[in-house]
């Protein structure tokens, strides 16, 4: 009896294996069984694993361009879902970019780790305070990534430029067993939680631009994998130079067991060091939890590092040191007094005042403007919206409804785009009341 106990407990986990390796193949594929489901749930924090230690991340780095090749519009939301590879076959997609790719890593033979704490900083973490946490009383496992949150179309993407071998142990085990994903990853893709899979605009040979500039690093997504929590996507440590990211300004710290992640955030932060953000991860963002973004771009100086506090009904809280320098109210042409990133000002002058020259200032009606400093996650998600920086504004709302061609009077978009603004109206899902600062341009 014990024996044929012992017999099913190994068909059960043998079963339970592949079930999560179809699973995360089925992902990337045109769907199993009739359908684009994601699988499985969103990932959770889980307890911690054994194994060896990770260490810092290597110090090479591209910056070739990948995904130059591919000049196709994105389709819409609903055309992409189905876009990508399936990660399990051996096919490589055109116009990878060979400079970045690494090694593929070996099976996984380690334990899982489950993350907990995620710190994240301006700056590289040095060696000497990623020793210092490891170090801690209730650390188990720390791993040095590269962490920023990217601008992709109305929302922030966050990112984890990471070593696949290591960073897999931290993931969810559907996607953490699957060679065939961090194959993928080391081989210069992109691998997105499925959460994803059916608003990111990805174009019908599953690539996807990385930053709304006309020139912003495109990637292939070669998997919808389940993610450590609060991370949307992860590309190998290649990448870090090619979309700007600051080397190793982030860890993943697991704790140990019977250890609560509260009862270690705040010397984890101070064994980091001045400046380092320490977030509690988990599903979901409790009222209350303190939250840093690091966003990088052409237009990341304008944000810096930007803290914030998770208040209900989909609402956050800035640093309020970080509002000081970086929000104002001014007035600018048509619409009056309007309250932005100090940063914005200049190129908005400049495109109101041209549009004003041309005499289209009827064009644009203030009545039916709708702000642009709104700290906010986007409906329904724990993404930050772009309004959350001050970078973005909403004008003649009535008649430029999403998912609409809109009634925005072209010359007028035109002439915001001239002064380095992005238009709604041009996105895959549109919304063409939205006008977002996506480049500096400095008025003569």
């Amino acid at each position: 009896m014990r024996q044929a106990g012992r017999d099913r407990s190994v068909s059960t986990r043998v079963r339970a294996a592949v079930a999560a390796l179809v699973a995360v193949l089925c992902l990337a594929a045109t769907g199993c069984a009739g359908g684009t489901t994601d699988a499985g749930a969103e990932p959770s924090a889980s307890a911690s694993g054994s194994g060896g230690t990770a260490s810092d991340p290597t110090s090479s780095a591209s910056t070739g361009r990948a995904g130059r090749t591919p000049s196709s519009a994105p389709s819409s939301a609903a055309s992409s879902t189905a876009s990508s590879a399936d990660p399990s076959s051996d096919a490589e997609p055109s116009g990878l970019d060979p400079a970045l790719a690494v090694a593929r890593p070996a099976a996984l033979t380690a334990s899982l780790v489950g993350a907990d704490l995620l710190v994240t900083s301006q700056r590289r973490l040095t060696p000497a305070a990623v020793a210092r946490v490891r170090s801690l009383t209730g650390v188990r496992f720390v791993e040095q990534v590269s962490r920023a949150q990217v601008l992709v179309e109305d929302r922030t993407l966050d990112l984890l430029a990471v070593d696949p071998a290591r960073y897999r142990r931290f993931a969810p085990a559907a996607s953490a067993q699957t060679q065939a994903v961090w194959n993928r990853v080391a081989d210069g893709e992109v691998a997105v939680r499925p959460g994803l899979r059916a608003t990111l605009p990805v174009d019908a040979d599953g690539w996807l631009a990385l930053g709304n500039a006309a020139d912003s690093p495109r990637a292939h997504v070669g998997a919808y994998a389940p993610q450590v929590a609060g991370v949307d996507a992860v590309v190998n440590e290649k990448w870090a130079a090619e979309l700007g990211l600051t080397r190793g300004n982030a860890l993943l710290v697991a704790v140990a067991p019977r250890t609560s992640p509260q009862s270690v955030q705040d010397a984890v932060g101070r064994a980091a060091g001045t400046g380092a953000a320490v977030e509690v991860l988990g599903p979901d963002l409790p009222v209350g939890a303190a939250q840093t973004a690091v966003v990088v771009g052409t237009v990341g100086e304008a944000v810096g590092q930007f803290s914030y506090t998770v208040l209900g009904g989909g609402r956050i809280a800035p640093d309020p040191a970080w509002v000081s320098a970086h929000i104002a109210t001014e007035a600018v042409p048509i619409l009056g007094r309007v309250t932005c990133n100090k940063a914005l000002f200049p190129q908005l002058r400049a495109a109101l005042d041209e549009v004003v020259d041309l005499g289209l200032s009827s064009a644009i009606h203030p009545g039916e403007y709708a702000g642009c400093y709104y700290p906010r996650f986007i409906a329904g998600t724990t993404s930050l919206s772009n309004h959350s920086f001050g970078l973005a504004l909403d004008l003649n709302v009535p008649g430029n409804q999403r998912g609409t061609v809109g009634e925005m009077n072209r010359t007028v978009v035109a002439v915001f785009q001239k002064w380095g603004f992005t238009w709604g109206g041009d996105w895959a899902y549109t919304d063409p009341m939205h006008f977002e600062m996506n480049r500096i341009v400095t008025p003569g």
